[in-house]
């Protein structure tokens, strides 16, 4: 089921950002992506970097020291990001934070005038997702999700060659994420959060839960109450360019199994081994991952492949190569195979730049909030799918499970007091 992405219109309102002006960003969470992130936009000509937001201090700290050695200027420095949206020369803000903050903090963003970039996935939830889609189009906020692979070349390039129908039919794709460099996450005690973290404001509208490293900083992405796991995670970079080269977004239907195979006695929740297959009517879309192995498919980690009645085009980070079909009824006179097309290594820097000019012209980015929500609720539905250990159907244009509410209370959120979920 084929559906556009049709834009919603960018109007620059009086006072906003013009083609001339520099553009002064503020960065919220700085122990992973956000500080990748400040390094690439700072790249961008006219881009300056005004603030810095961290509840780890230590954190906070050491990267403001490394953001004056790198421009010269001392940024202002945060521990509420509230505080921060309350700066009237912050013209943009990048939110790195954990996937549970995403929506509260996008949603002040816009309200505060701000122009965001925020990394995947977009929420850790459907009913967050549509919230945040909802506030970009009300505030006429330019918004880039951190799925940076739509501005690499070499992608772009990969779906060009499939559009034009080389190929031909494809009736299945996979994409998968082999964790080979990660091992078991073993079980510790809880402990007091280290000095200079505000661990409260760290859980934010997450459950109330004493402090244990295993579910800070990096490792939180393996818990329910703030991720969605390697799904949610790897994931919504590689389906993302499943269904963008398929021209579909929408399933009919979704199945999910797995669980934790690898490391079954570990403190991970998230599966650590996850099949899941989408239906669309006229093809499936297959995702693969483990953790703790590699794996082999077309000799790649991770990756995409479209598999057609010609041949098979597969796509990772390092390039695209099309293999021909060698027997059978699916041989194509003529079709040559495709040597691999090698990526640039810039797309990230060119995924900013492409954020930065879309503030100034107040055009549709590269990956806007549409593009980053069916991303994350087709991540979210496979996990859900897992969850529950049976086959759901999905109604796309109403945004709920089909006659199933105890899967729709999974597309849900609640938060903890006093945060509230945003409304738009």
């Amino acid at each position: 089921m084929g559906i556009g992405l049709g834009a919603f219109p960018y109007i620059m309102n009086a006072g906003e950002t013009s083609a001339s002006d520099k553009v002064v960003v503020g960065v919220i969470g700085l122990a992973g992506m956000g500080w990748s992130n400040l390094q690439s936009i700072l790249k961008v000509p006219g881009v300056e970097c005004g603030a810095l937001c961290d509840v780890d201090s230590n954190v906070l700290n050491e990267r403001a020291a490394e953001t004056e050695k790198l421009t010269g200027r001392k940024p202002r420095l945060f521990g509420d990001f509230r505080k921060m949206l309350e700066q009237k020369d912050i013209d943009a803000v990048i939110i790195a934070t954990p996937d549970h903050w995403h929506c509260i903090q996008m949603v002040m963003a816009c309200e505060a005038g701000k122009d965001v970039y925020i990394e995947k996935p977009l929420a850790n939830s459907i009913q967050e997702t549509n919230i945040m889609v909802d506030a970009t189009k009300r505030y006429n906020t330019v918004a880039q999700v951190g799925q940076w692979q739509r501005s690499d070349p070499h992608w772009m390039d990969s779906v060009k060659y499939l559009h034009e129908g080389h190929i031909g039919r494809i009736r299945i794709v996979k994409a998968w994420s082999y964790v080979g460099w990660k091992g078991e996450l073993p079980v510790v005690p809880d402990e007091p959060a280290p000095r200079g973290v505000d661990y409260d404001m760290w859980l934010g509208p997450a459950p109330s839960r004493p402090f244990n490293r295993n579910r800070f900083h990096h490792n939180f992405r393996w818990y329910w109450d703030y991720a969605g796991g390697l799904m949610t995670d790897w994931g919504v970079h590689l389906l993302d360019y499943g269904l963008f080269g398929m021209d579909s977004y929408v399933p009919d239907a979704i199945m999910s199994t797995g669980g934790k195979y690898a490391y079954p006695n570990d403190d991970m929740q998230t599966p650590d081994t996850q099949v899941a297959t989408y239906d669309f009517g006229d093809f499936a879309l297959i995702w693969e991952h483990t953790i703790g192995i590699y794996g082999s498919n077309y000799g790649r980690g991770h990756g995409v492949a479209f598999i057609g009645d010609y041949g098979t085009l597969v796509v990772d980070r390092s390039g695209w190569e099309m293999i021909p079909e060698s027997r059978g009824t699916g041989v194509k006179e003529g079709l040559e195979r495709v040597p691999l097309q090698k990526s640039t290594g810039r797309g990230l820097d060119l995924h900013m730049e492409d954020f930065i000019r879309c503030i100034k012209t107040r055009e549709r980015p590269a990956c806007d909030i549409e593009i980053g929500g069916h991303n994350a609720r087709f991540a979210h539905l496979g996990n859900i799918a897992q969850r529950l250990g049976r086959k759901l159907y999905w109604d796309g244009d109403n945004q709920r499970f089909i006659n199933d509410p105890e899967a729709d209370a999974f597309s849900t959120v609640e938060y903890r007091a006093p945060w509230k979920l945003p409304v738009v």
